[in-house]
């Protein structure tokens, strides 16, 4: 049985990002297909993931001939046939890692498509705004009381889904120096997650890429 992960453009497929974590944490053998989504051939290759896909964007996770086209189904998905070991046993423990994994899917109440994937690799980066500093203080406020309620070393105890999904928006937000020595816990869970061989081996990818520069970064 093969299973092949469609993947996007490194520094700029955040979804793809995490569906990626979410199989190599979890130990799942498959195959990468990078499919370039940076512009004018983005829409060209998008649309030939139709021809598999309804929803012609990545992740895509092909396994035995079926379709997976969401990131958050694909981190499910690699959960539950690897033993369940990313998620967290107990029930209640178990709903709010998936409350949070449903905030993230959302775009953290807008943070993430104000401040993109992309812009985390950018030469030179803007400050951010007086809302979005707003909206990592939120963040950054729930994540250090989850880890004093949890004690650690990852939210819930555990390397979970909820860990892998938050990567790609703590390094959108930590590539534009926010202060974090309020949030102790949450700076040293920060670190112990992009020190992961799985983070360094796609931002080590990433980083050889040109920088994908979006016209409405400002």
């Amino acid at each position: 049985m093969e299973r092949i992960l469609y993947t996007g453009t490194k520094n700029a497929s955040s979804w793809a990002f995490r569906a990626w974590l979410s199989l190599r944490e979890a130990g799942i053998e498959f195959k990468e297909r990078v499919v370039d989504i940076r512009r004018p051939q983005r829409f060209d290759n998008l649309q030939r993931i139709t021809e598999f896909s309804p929803s012609a964007s990545v992740p895509v996770l092909i396994d035995d001939g079926c379709a997976i086209f969401d990131s958050l189904a694909i981190m499910e998905y690699a959960n539950d046939i690897s033993g369940g070991g990313l998620l967290p046993a107990h029930a209640l423990l178990r709903a709010r890692a998936r409350s949070l994994l449903s905030w993230q899917h959302g775009g953290l109440s807008g943070l993430c498509p104000r401040l993109s994937f992309e812009s985390a690799f950018y030469p030179e980066t803007r400050p951010m705004t007086d809302e979005e500093h707003n909206d990592t203080k939120r963040l950054f406020r729930f994540l250090e009381q989850e880890l004093v309620q949890g004690g650690g070393p990852y939210l819930y105890g555990d390397l979970s889904l909820a860990d892998l999904a938050l990567v790609p928006t703590v390094i959108r937000i930590y590539s534009h120096s926010p202060q974090v020595h309020s949030w102790p816990l949450t700076h040293q869970w920060i670190m112990r997650l992009l020190s992961r061989e799985s983070v360094e081996e796609w931002m080590s990818a990433a980083r050889d890429l040109p920088p994908v520069i979006l016209n409405d970064y400002r």
